[in-house]
């Protein structure tokens, strides 16, 4: 109890570190270009002290639950042998983790009030919905497409620039045949993917993938997951797009 007490006080000072730039950089454009008091400071104090208790839980969690469960999952499945039931934990972790992301929940529905106020869907709220729902199933699938992707890379061994060139040779093409008003959209998918929920625990999958298989360098072939986790949701949802026009 006292370890656990001891890093996660230790994650507090970490997180309050990491916070102190964000924070000297507001109150220098606030106090000194804009020359204005600091609007709420009471409320806005209580705010970072939030923000630092909750990075804190989130990186304690990180390092106690989601890093060791993903290593020890992969580990048992390299000991398994099965590369099909290796790659159908691979989609489902990349299908779950990225549909359960609060970023792209956020993002869908913005997209889907954009897309209504454009004229690419109808202005009600179940047409809204299903677009938003859509998006977030499309870009739910890439990322399961994408680690497994990612997992027969580790397996097999392939280098990783050659596969991600490749990757980007297929954004370049979609690019050129989407629809102009899903491109911006398609192209920030890519980040919203790579959030809270989804990195650690691709990342832990690949690591602990890499350290399980003979041969394998966990910090050459152990990362690269989260690679194509940013780049495979460019290319479905410009599909997804394409699709939506073309069937409206």
């Amino acid at each position: 109890m006292e370890f656990f007490r001891n890093r996660f006080f230790r994650q507090l000072a970490s997180s309050l570190l990491n916070l102190l730039p964000i924070v000297t950089v507001i109150l220098v454009f606030q106090i000194l270009i804009i020359q204005a008091p600091v609007p709420d400071a009471a409320r806005l104090l209580v705010g970072m002290l939030l923000v630092v208790l909750g990075l804190g839980f989130f990186m304690q969690g990180l390092e106690q639950g989601l890093f060791p469960i993903g290593e020890a999952i992969a580990h048992a499945f390299a000991r398994k042998g099965s590369l099909l039931w290796l790659l159908i934990f691979g989609f489902t972790l990349g299908f779950g983790t990225t549909v359960a992301e609060p970023a792209l929940i956020a993002i869908a529905q913005q997209a889907a009030s954009i897309a209504a106020d454009g004229g690419m869907i109808s202005a009600t709220a179940a047409a809204k919905a299903s677009y938003a729902l859509g998006l977030r199933i499309t870009i739910a699938l890439s990322v399961g497409f994408a680690v497994m992707i990612g997992v027969l890379r580790i397996v097999f061994g392939w280098p990783l620039p050659y596969v991600i060139i490749a990757g980007y040779c297929g954004v370049i093409l979609m690019t050129l045949f989407a629809p102009p008003e899903v491109i911006g959209i398609a192209y920030d998918s890519g980040g919203v993917t790579t959030s809270t929920i989804t990195v650690p625990l691709v990342t832990a999958l690949g690591v602990g993938l890499a350290s399980a298989i003979k041969g394998r360098n966990p910090m050459i072939d152990g990362f690269g997951l989260i690679a194509f986790a940013s780049l495979t949701p460019m290319i479905f949802v410009m599909g997804y797009g394409a699709f939506i026009k073309w069937n409206g």
